[in-house]
């Protein structure tokens, strides 16, 4: 804009001086031939009469220094708004949900736009001056350890309600594969659940670094050792590997996780819209094999990669056996009405099953129920996540028992028609003549 200015300037002067030096002493700036001056610098005429008044000086564009309100992010800052009053300030997240609704424009564009409307970000809380770091990094071999942990999340429904959901996390300590998986709740069984899809994922093991949990450990006896929880004892034993407990009230430990946890919170979570939890976890599972193949500066590589060539040659692989089965179809009471309860809603269970447990087992779309000994399918729903109670085909007893006679049937009853009633309009009969009085 000031080149085109200046060029602009330098043109009229020139005209000018021109002008000056074949009128000599006759030259007038204030009366001279505006049409002579178009002919030579291809102006209009009303644009130089502007310029005129100006004393022939070209002023500078009054909008100058002001952005343009219609630019590549027209129409989309709508989206940064409502994640910035969320207090989403991570512009990965934002340029992320901008390319799901049509955003053509470039990361460095959401981040000056961010950096201009910090005010839209609600004030956090300072609650206690930060103390530093005084843990110390340490390291360990490919394969050898793994962390893991729950998070919680606050999930808003259409309707107004507000429930709490989990969401695991487990991340290999040497090279920094990670593996996420949501549940309605942190209950022990979606503990054990969540373990054997992420050794899937990635293998099991040497041994897991967790924190103090109560699906865990118990208590610690009086020379400290852990007393492990029955039912984690068996599941170890049946896995293969071993545990180690973090100190109490000191998250630097097992900060790989931690850190993992407010990654998905800042980066996955924020501001996600889901229908259900299956298409929820198939979402994660996306994101978890797209950040696995980023180059990551904390561990200098890429997961993926790393994981491959160095972890998985020290972990055993976990085979689904009879032993693991029991894990993945956790039991449950069958109600006098016939329904089981899984992850808050209510599965009918058909009526010729006499026993008083199964086995539910949820596989994407789909919650399989079967009989306590795993021998047997029962049945199989369709997982709408309604909260209407979902019925199977021979849930109740259809045929009721009937009985019929032993002996010869001797007594005999009468059954006639019953009598014809009368319209009551007999009387108006005009064919016959008049009615009866």
């Amino acid at each position: 804009m000031n080149e085109e200015r200046n060029d602009l300037q330098k043109m009229i002067t020139q005209a000018l001086e021109e002008i000056k030096e074949a009128e000599g002493e006759k030259f007038d700036l204030d009366k001279i031939n505006l049409a002579l001056v178009s002919r030579k610098t291809g102006l209009s005429r009303s644009r130089l009469r502007r310029i005129k008044a100006n004393g022939f000086i070209v002023p500078e564009h009054g909008l100058k220094g002001k952005a343009s309100d219609l630019g590549v992010l027209s129409g989309y800052t709508g989206i940064i708004d409502d994640l910035l009053r969320k207090g989403i300030t991570n512009s990965v997240v934002s340029f992320d949900r901008l390319r799901e609704a049509g955003y053509g424009g470039s990361l460095s564009t959401i981040k000056r736009y961010i950096a201009k409307h910090k005010d839209l970000v609600p004030a956090k809380r300072h609650l206690v001056e930060p103390q530093g770091n005084r843990g110390r990094r340490y390291s360990t071999g490919p394969g050898e350890t793994y962390q893991m942990d729950w998070g919680f999340v606050n999930v808003e429904t259409g309707m107004g309600a507000t429930y709490r959901a989990a969401c695991f996390a487990m991340i290999c300590h040497h090279c920094g594969e990670r593996y996420v998986e949501f549940f309605p709740n942190a209950k022990q069984e979606n503990l054990f659940i969540g373990m054997i899809h992420a050794f899937l994922y990635m293998g099991v093991p040497k041994y897991i670094l967790t924190d103090n949990m109560k699906s865990v450990v118990i208590r610690r006896d009086h020379e400290g050792h852990p007393i492990w929880h029955r039912e984690y004892l068996g599941f170890m034993n049946a896995i293969g590997f071993d545990t180690k407990l973090c100190k109490p009230r000191h998250p630097f430990t097992k900060g790989k996780v931690e850190r993992l946890i407010r990654f998905v919170k800042e980066n996955f979570m924020a501001g996600r819209i889901f229908s259900n939890v299956t298409e929820l976890n198939h979402e994660a599972l996306r994101w978890c094999e797209r950040q696995n193949g980023i180059y990551q500066k904390a561990v200098d590589c890429i997961p993926e990669r790393e994981h491959g060539e160095s972890c998985l040659s020290n972990c055993h692989e976990l085979r689904k056996d009879s032993g693991l089965v029991g894990y993945l179809c956790p039991e449950r009471k069958i109600s006098f009405d016939g329904f089981v309860t899984y992850e808050g809603r209510r599965f009918g269970v058909p009526y010729w099953y006499t026993e008083k447990s199964c086995r539910v087992m949820r596989e994407r779309y789909r919650l399989h129920i079967y009989s306590s000994d795993m021998k047997k399918e029962l049945t199989v729903h369709d997982i709408t996540w309604s909260r209407r109670d979902s019925y199977c085909e021979d849930q109740f007893v259809t045929e009721q028992p009937e009985e019929f006679p032993t002996a010869p049937v001797k007594t005999t009853m009468f059954h006639t028609p019953p009598k014809a009633l009368g319209s009551g309009f007999e009387k108006f009969n005009f064919e016959e003549g008049l009615w009866d009085e």
